[in-house]
């Protein structure tokens, strides 16, 4: 069932919530975040007001307090239940009471209420917290706001205690009463190399001249159409650091924030896998809800994401090693296989499940993700083929905790990579299951690809294994490690990995130095990361380390109020209560005693609205535009309330913009048609389609064929590769694969007979393949056969017009 949401009546009453204001404090690769949450009761009766919001399932909220009348009031952590029992007794009585929590099925979402309310009266809430930022892989920093919170599809069978459940009113997002506003700090002893967001900015300031401190804010008047995300790039992110920070001066040393907490930023150089893996079970686990059928974005030409999938899934597929086994699942209020069980990567089933994928349609209703992931891992395992899981999915489900401690249960038997695709992805989903498998986590949200996201990650599958990771300290006599972190076990190329310490015992004197070591082995070898780092710890008054270092704790052990083991339990309890950090146990409490008479007159419930994506769902199916407007022409309109195509922006339609969107379309489907025509083996056989593919005629490519010095298959094969390297190389990172299948077969089916010599050509790629194979010079070469080829055609030139 979807989860029920009520609707914004016809009389437009004043809403409470009139503002959100967001400030943020980034040092280097973790930030702090104060959000102020203004009320005012427009109404003439006394209320009782919630409000549902949803936030990154890393962040530690650790304070929560209240400006009533001037007076500032300070929430407490306690025991949720306890507190909850506070909360209503002082609503029954008609006192001014706050309560904030987190949802009971999803650790992103929070609910904040506030109490007895009297007509007239304002209230400003401010909630705090800290997040680290995460790493992309071009080197930005990625922080996001969530804002827009859509409805989520509820398991079959679940309880109704969700906050979910409610029946929130959602409204256009034109139509909310409450504004957003965001004023964000940065530093960086490695300087600020630029900042960039998907939002209107004000122009970067820099605060000195040495670039190590900037700036920026969100321009006025941000519609609630998407997440705020700041992508910042530092000169240097890739170096290892220790950070030491102090703890509370009056708290005693051998409590949590009275001894120093350390955070370890590593990225382990693992070197390139010779051979790559070439077996595995990788299963394709496909959202196929209705909600699939909105676009990545509200972002101009931002396409559709179960067309963003299935590109994704024709590129996964070629790029599988041969010789490994594999299987496709779509998922919605049912699901759908494939093959019956996992079957082996052949050119039969390659093209079997090519013709399927085509087809895919985001028809199957609703998000049951549960049923397809106990149907695959109940299935035998093969010998020698671990199995490798990637699920996508838009993430609209609220019970996560069920999904997450599904996979927490198998997790010896496979991996999970996950991907959100879209605005509003629960990343307590998403993170939850990658970190329960010891896998990976992306979301794919703005301008972001799908197809490089799920390509880079496939790569991570097939690196050989870390072994023996460890993690060492060499500190002063004295003075000992204690880690909050679980200990490392999966490293993969590209990554950091981030982990947190407690240092008790004496501290030493000032300038005295400790280090610290990461080994692990990798096939066969043995590998070190050393940093050497001052104990001098630095005070910082919001903790953030402390907080981030309880909330890594809190998430190892925290699977939801209910899946939660009573072992667990009391720890979670107690670090929660001690570092003042938010958990599925604990809640913050506020009551205004400084009021001495009680709210008069019925106390009326109300749920502030929230933003919605511009998309209407009946009966859990996304109807399509009305004007039955194919996949590539979807990708130039926007979507009304009514999901009738219209066109998003007028002056985008120039000539010149045109011209531009042509060779950008020109480029990514040219990109999917040579790629959907590679064999198994990795070969490309001469064809009209191949032909159609490099927009050339398949008279001219014949004709321009050598074929004293290779087959047809070979030639074909060559020309494909070619075309990769001269016209999308900047998306290297989604052909990657099958460009290194393509050489393989080359090499194995051409040995050191097919020669090539670099001539003179724009790119230099013909050389480029010619050395990578490993191939001697001759006078005559199939190089000039290209050369000439592409100088009568488009097959060259695509790269020069860009």
């Amino acid at each position: 069932m979807v989860t029920p949401c009520g609707l914004l009546s016809d009389k437009q009453e004043p809403m409470p919530l009139k503002s959100v204001s967001v400030s943020l404090s980034i040092n280097e690769f973790v930030t702090s975040v104060s959000a102020t949450l203004n009320y005012e009761n427009g109404w003439k009766v006394p209320l009782e007001a919630a409000f549902i919001f949803p936030m990154d399932e890393d962040s530690a909220v650790y304070s929560f307090e209240a400006l009533v009348d001037g007076k500032r009031v300070v929430a407490e952590l306690q025991d949720k239940a306890k507190a909850h029992r506070k909360y209503e007794n002082a609503v029954c009585k008609w006192r001014q009471a706050f309560f904030l929590e987190e949802d009971v099925r999803s650790r992103d979402v929070f609910s904040c209420n506030v109490g007895s309310l009297q007509p007239g009266a304002k209230v400003a809430l401010t909630l705090r917290y800290v997040q680290e930022l995460s790493l992309e892989a071009d080197g930005a920093l990625r922080f996001v706001i969530p804002t827009v919170l859509n409805p989520r599809y509820q398991l079959s069978g679940c309880t109704q205690d969700s906050c979910l459940n409610r029946r929130i009113p959602i409204v256009p997002l034109e139509d909310l009463s409450y504004t957003l506003s965001m004023v964000a700090t940065i530093t960086s002893q490695h300087g600020i190399e630029q900042v960039q967001c998907n939002c209107p900015l004000s122009p970067t300031e820099y605060l000195g001249d040495d670039k190590t401190s900037a700036q920026v804010s969100l321009a006025e008047g941000h519609h609630y159409d998407r997440d705020v995300e700041l992508l910042i790039y530092y000169n240097e992110v890739h170096a290892p650091s220790v950070a030491v920070e102090m703890g509370m001066p009056e708290m005693k040393p051998g409590c949590f924030l009275g001894d120093l907490s350390a955070m370890l930023s590593f990225y382990p150089n693992i070197p390139e896998a010779h051979p790559p893996n070439t077996c595995g079970e990788f299963i394709f686990l496909m959202d196929r809800s209705g909600s699939m059928e909105s676009p990545l974005s509200n972002q101009s030409r931002s396409p559709l994401r179960i067309e963003a999938a299935k590109e994704t899934l024709i590129l996964l597929l070629k790029s599988l090693p041969v010789g490994c086994y594999f299987n496709i699942y779509g998922f919605g209020s049912t699901y759908e296989a494939f093959f019956q069980e996992s079957v082996k990567y052949t050119q039969q089933t390659m093209e079997e499940a090519l013709g399927r994928v085509k087809r895919i349609r985001a028809d199957l209703g609703g998000t049951e993700i549960l049923a397809p992931l106990r149907n695959i891992y109940k299935a035998p395992s093969i010998p020698g083929h671990p199995l490798q899981l990637f699920v996508f999915t838009d993430g609209e489900v609220s019970d996560t905790s069920t999904v997450i401690k599904e996979v927490e249960i198998n997790r010896q038997k496979h991996r999970c990579f996950s991907f959100g695709i879209g605005e509003s992805a629960s990343t307590s989903l998403i993170k939850g299951i990658a970190l329960a498998s010891k896998g990976t986590s992306e979301f794919i949200t703005g301008k972001d690809r799908m197809q490089s996201k799920a390509l880079r990650t496939l790569k991570y599958s097939l690196q050989p294994v870390v072994e023996d990771v460890s993690v060492s300290w060499d500190l002063p006599p004295g003075l000992s490690a204690k880690m909050l972190s679980p200990e490392p076990t999966v490293i993969f190329k590209g990554q950091r990995l981030i982990i947190y310490a407690q240092l008790t015992g004496v501290m030493p004197p000032a300038e005295t130095t400790g280090k610290v070591c990461l080994k692990y082995a990798f096939q066969g070898k043995n590998f070190e990361d050393k940093v050497t780092f001052s104990l001098q710890p630095k005070s910082d008054a919001n903790l953030t380390i402390h907080r981030l270092a309880a909330k890594s704790f809190i998430q190892t052990k925290d699977m939801g109020l209910t899946e939660t083991p009573a072992s667990h339990k009391s720890e979670i309890l107690n670090i929660s209560l001690e570092s003042g950090v938010i958990s599925s146990f604990t809640a913050f409490i506020a009551i205004n005693k400084s009021r001495n008479e009680s709210v008069q007159g019925p106390l009326t419930y109300l749920n502030i609205i929230r933003p919605f994506l511009m998309r209407r769902l009946l009966g859990g199916v996304f109807p399509p535009c009305r004007h039955f407007c194919s996949p590539l022409a979807r990708r130039s309109v926007a979507y009304c309330a009514n999901m009738t195509c219209v066109d998003y922006d007028y002056n985008y339609y120039t000539s010149m913009n045109r011209k531009r969107l042509n060779r950008l379309a020109f480029r990514e489907n040219h990109l999917i048609q040579l790629v959907s025509l590679q064999n198994a083996n990795g070969s490309w056989d001469l064809s009209e389609d191949l032909a159609k593919a490099l927009d050339v005629s398949l008279e001219d490519i014949i004709a321009a064929h050598p074929t004293e010095l290779v087959d047809s298959s070979g030639w074909a094969t060559i020309l494909a590769v070619i075309w990769l390297h001269t016209n999308v190389n900047d998306l290297k990172c989604e052909w990657d694969l099958v460009d290194r299948k393509a050489v393989v077969w080359v090499r194995i089916h051409a040995g050191r007979s097919t020669i090539l010599r670099p001539v003179s050509f724009p790119s230099r790629r013909p050389a480029i393949f010619a050395e990578r194979v490993s191939l001697s010079p001759s006078s005559t070469t199939l190089v000039q056969a290209y050369s000439g080829l592409a100088a009568s055609s488009s097959l060259g030139r695509m790269s020069v017009e860009s």
